[in-house]
């Protein structure tokens, strides 16, 4: 079998490495080894911070929902409840959204909320 000569792979493995590492602190920049592990370490941050925004959002909503419903005279609960029971399918990213740019319509939501429940 003949022999294997790694030059290019390997370095193209290390360049990419140590590419990712630009910008972190002295040797985690500069030497492979502790750039790789840097890099591993960093990689394992942002796979968790993808599903962590997702719950940091959901919670973002929730507040502003909450918010603009107070304002409407009504607790989140009360609001999201009454939501259901009129058949009202808006999820709260929508909700949200309406409660920060579109306070009348937020307030028709409310009025129909409130309708619902009692």
């Amino acid at each position: 079998m003949p022999r294997v000569k790694r030059g290019t792979k390997r370095r193209a493995k290390r360049k990419k490495i140590l590419d990712r590492a630009s910008g972190y602190f002295l040797t985690k920049s500069k030497l492979y080894r502790s750039a790789k592990e840097a890099v591993e370490r960093g990689l394992k941050f942002a796979y968790a911070g993808r599903k962590q925004r997702k719950r940091q959002y959901r919670s973002l909503w929730i507040v502003r929902i909450g918010a603009a419903a107070k304002l409407n005279g009504m607790s989140y609960n009360q609001f999201i409840h009454g939501l259901k029971k009129a058949g009202v399918e808006l999820d709260r990213k929508i909700l949200a959204d309406l409660a920060v740019k579109d306070a009348a319509a937020f307030a028709n939501l409310a009025t129909q909320a409130k309708a619902a429940i009692g």
